[in-house]
Order: C-alpha cells, then sequence, then structure tokens
C-alpha cells in the first residue's frame, strides 16, 4: 500500500482530525526532535549498556535479546540484592556487577543505562543516570507523574542525551498495518475502540499493588500505548479504579493489604473525536495463563462507520489483524507474521538508533502522554470528573 500524502492523510480523517494534527491544543513540544535533527551525532559503534534491576524483566526478557543485538555490549549490572547482580553477571557473561547505582556510575563506563527496577524507583534512577551523562531506556513508566517524567525529558536535552519509555507497541508490523488501514479511510469515519488486558496478578512483588503501582501502569499501559498511538492523542480521560482483592500473597513480604488499583477501565476521547475504551486488571482468569502467549482471540478492536478492524493476540505479542468493511464485509485476517518483533526489543531498538543513527518510532513524549493519562485516571476516580490532558506527541506515528 502506498504512503498517504499529508493531504491526503489529514482527507481521510476529517475536518476534526485536521485541527487535531495542524492546531493541536494540547502540547507537543519541539524538543522532541532534538535528539535525532540538532546536533545529534551516532556513535558509530557497539553501544555500551548498563542494566539496574536484576529480576525477572532483566533475566528472562532484556538481557537475552540485548545479548543477541550487534548494535549493543552489556558491560556492566546492578542490583540492590547483590546476589542477584553477581548471579546476572555470570548467567550473561557481564564483566562487572554492582550492588547500587552509585558505584556503578563510578566503575566501568556506558553509554545507555537500562531500567527494569521497581516501577516506583524508576524516576528516582532515571535522574541520577541523567545527571551523569547517560542515556535511559526505562522500563515502563518512565516515572511517577507527568510532571516528574518531563522534568526527566527536560534534564536530558539540557544534558544532550535522552530518556525513552517502555512499550514499543508501535514497532509491530500489526500496528502498522492497522496504521496504514486507518490512515487511507478503510474504516470510513471512526467512532470507537476497546483494548483489553489482564490476568490474575503477580505472585513475586509487592511492588505491583503499592503505591503508584496497580494495574494501569503494568498493564493498561500496553493498550493505551497503541490506542493513541493508532487513534492520536488523547485531550480527555474518565476512569474507575478500584481494588477487587484487598490483600495478597506475594513471595517477597507475603501478605500484604492491596493499596493500588487492581481493577480498572479508562475511558479517552481523543483529539479527533473518537471515543476509546481501556479495561485491565489482576483479577482476571484467562485460559491462556499468566503469559498470555496463548491469547488467540481480539484484544484491541476499532470500529468506524465502514468497517471495523480487530488485533489478534496482545498487542505485545501480536498474531494477526482483522478486517472488513462494507465493500469486503467478510473478516480477513492479515499480518500473521510478527517478524522480528518482541516486546522485549526495545532498547535494543535505542542501542541501534545510538549506533547509527536510524529513526525511531518510539518517542518520549508518547510515553510522557500515556504517563499523564494513568495520572488523570487516578484524578478522575478521585475527584468523579472528566480531566483535561495537556500532553501530546507527534501523530500520525505511522504514515
Amino acid at each position: 500500500m502506498k504512503n498517504l500524502s499529508r493531504r491526503n492523510f489529514i482527507g481521510s480523517i476529517g475536518a476534526a482530525g485536521a485541527a487535531a494534527v495542524l492546531t493541536p491544543g494540547l502540547k507537543a513540544s519541539a524538543s522532541e526532535t532534538s535528539q535525532s535533527k540538532e546536533g545529534f551525532k551516532p556513535l558509530g559503534r557497539k553501544v555500551k549498556v548498563g542494566i539496574i534491576g536484576c529480576g525477572s524483566v532483566m533475566n528472562g526478557n532484556y538481557a537475552p535479546h540485548l545479548g543477541k543485538c550487534k548494535y549493543a555490549e552489556i558491560v556492566s549490572c546492578c542490583d540492590i540484592k547483590p546476589e542477584r547482580a553477581e548471579q546476572a553477571a555470570k548467567k550473561f557473561n557481564i564483566p562487572d556487577w554492582y550492588p547500587h547505582i552509585d558505584k556503578m556510575l563510578a566503575g566501568a563506563e556506558f553509554d545507555l543505562l537500562v531500567n527494569c527496577t521497581d516501577m516506583q524507583e524508576h524516576g528516582r534512577l532515571n535522574k541520577i543516570a541523567i545527571l551523569a551523562g547517560k542515556y535511559v531506556w526505562s522500563e515502563k513508566p518512565m516515572a511517577t507523574t507527568y510532571k516528574e517524567g518531563r522534568e526527566l525529558f527536560d534534564l536530558s536535552i539540557k544534558m544532550g542525551k535522552h530518556i525513552w519509555g517502555a512499550p514499543a507497541m508501535v514497532n509491530s508490523p500489526q500496528f502498522a498495518f492497522m496504521a496504514r488501514q486507518l490512515n487511507a479511510g478503510k474504516l470510513g469515519r471512526v467512532a470507537a475502540a476497546h483494548a483489553h488486558y489482564g490476568h490474575q496478578g503477580p505472585e513475586w512483588s509487592a511492588f505491583f499493588y503499592e503505591p503508584d503501582g496497580g494495574s494501569m501502569p503494568d498493564l493498561g499501559v500496553y493498550n493505551m500505548v497503541s490506542l493513541t498511538g493508532l487513534l492520536g492523542p488523547a485531550k480527555s480521560v474518565v476512569a474507575m479504579l478500584n481494588v477487587i482483592t484487598p490483600t495478597r500473597n506475594v513471595e517477597d513480604k507475603g501478605f500484604i493489604q492491596v493499596k493500588a488499583e487492581d481493577n480498572a477501565h479508562i475511558l479517552l476521547e481523543h483529539q479527533n473525536g473518537v471515543l476509546s475504551h481501556v479495561q485491565c486488571g489482576f483479577n482476571y482468569f484467562n485460559p491462556a495463563g499468566h503469559s498470555g502467549l496463548g491469547e488467540n482471540r481480539p484484544t484491541i478492536s476499532i470500529v468506524g462507520s465502514d468497517g471495523a478492524l480487530n488485533l489478534i493476540g496482545y498487542d505485545w505479542h501480536p498474531l494477526g489483524v482483522e478486517l472488513a468493511t462494507t465493500e469486503h464485509p467478510e473478516l480477513e485476517t492479515s499480518v500473521t507474521d510478527s517478524g522480528t518483533f518482541v516486546w522485549q526489543e526495545g532498547a535494543s531498538v535505542i542501542c541501534e538508533h545510538l549506533s547509527t543513527g536510524k529513526e525511531l518510532l518510539i518517542t518520549s513524549e508518547h510515553a510522557l502522554h500515556v504517563l499523564e493519562i494513568i495520572e488523570g485516571a487516578r484524578k478522575s476516580q478521585a475527584t468523579g470528573q472528566r480531566i483535561s490532558l495537556q500532553s501530546a506527541f507527534k501523530w500520525p506515528v505511522v504514515v
């Protein structure tokens, strides 16, 4: 399919969408492009990587993927539980390991910090790394609040560096296919969308259930990235959040009181008038199990006046896309091959960018926008009000 010209694309989304793209009422900083267009020079070599947080995300996902990335060299790892850092170093042949970020920063030189720690620690550790002159790839979310995240982003630009935040959903071929169908107007006037992701809740750590944790920054974040990436930035949010299971028995602390929401419904109004809904939680039985790798049903659906799109499987493990239109009303499945895409690829993609200058679909502004949505959803639950959003990002992501 041919890429649309900007004029044709704006024609396909209508006047409201054109207004949103051309004259957004939300704040989209020009500094997003400073990394690639205002003096950034690719390193021209392998990117030296230091990983902080040597738990399941590092061991089972990031380290294996980075270890196979030709643009990356893992030179150190760090964990406040020293035995985990030492074990990870041995497992992945990492030359140096440290028990504290200060010792890590004073040790072997590296370019990019990959932050795989508890989500409540992300903002604090990311700031320390940026002040030390490091690039940062942060697991989600990059900070606890939008304000903190924005300050980290601005600080990184001031330091001549950059921070990016997971997840990397916009890199999948299924996302690209869906975006191009929408851009081409295949669904007519887009009206609504729904996305969901849930399981029965993590059992290995309490931080998921503590303040500033919850199912939104752990699970709903994936759907928020996908829906805003496909439909454009949101201008307001309404949400209902609660706790279904008030106590949990977790491996690191035993029985705990659940403080963060484990059941969430988030309604978004996008700049172009589309309404979308995200449903996530830690109380969802799924025959596919906690991993969700066997999920073969639609988890994202988008409907318009002339057609419908369904993403089969989760957006972090997509299996295909269904499309039906008024011209072809039978559902047809496309893009059943994800190629090299895996959700763990974010840090590796950043290494390729830093090494070669390859353009990114992942942007800091997008991650920050989703962080504002999460914060806005919490405010909506607390006040019973619709919450206006102020941030935006470069959109469309894929043309």
